[in-house]
């Protein structure tokens, strides 16, 4: 014979969100570290590879709980856009990223690049390589620079 669950009482049910919100209270994470939020951001520039000049815009974030970086790269021409995710390091000089980047689902692309902030200049260095029948085809050397926030 089958046994049905008990249905929840009245004090069940209004103890049941206290004790679960207990959970949380030693877990809170200020939103972004001060890693985040110099790297986070826009950043627009130039890919020089086999096909010429292209131009390029990265929406970047990063959560470095974690110690992955997301984002998105459009190709500024063709207009397509490719979003990925990956591992980032910090460096003596920099930060390094590495984002495998998909299109419709599909393993389209590999962007290095190394964040570098000279003398209060901000650039991200480094190369995206294409991804043919699963091997690195390609390959485009980047030099993108931050795009600051709009403003209100």
């Amino acid at each position: 014979m089958r046994r049905h669950p008990a249905p929840l009482t009245l004090t069940t049910a209004l103890l049941l969100p206290l004790a679960l919100s207990g959970c949380a209270f030693g877990a809170y994470f200020p939103p972004t570290t001060t890693l985040e939020r110099q790297i986070s951001g826009v950043y627009e520039g130039v890919g020089i590879g086999p096909t010429g000049r292209v131009p390029y815009r990265l929406t970047l974030g990063l959560v470095e709980r974690d110690g992955r970086a997301s984002g998105s790269l459009v190709n500024l021409e063709s207009r397509k856009v490719y979003a990925g995710s990956g591992p980032f390091r910090r460096l003596a000089d920099g930060t390094e990223l590495t984002l495998k980047l998909y299109e419709n689902g599909a393993h389209r692309a590999n962007l290095y690049l190394v964040r570098h902030d000279k003398d209060g200049t901000v650039t991200l260095d480094g190369h995206l390589r294409t991804v043919l029948l699963g091997r690195e085809a390609l390959g485009y050397t980047l030099q993108l620079r931050p795009i600051p926030p709009a403003q209100p």
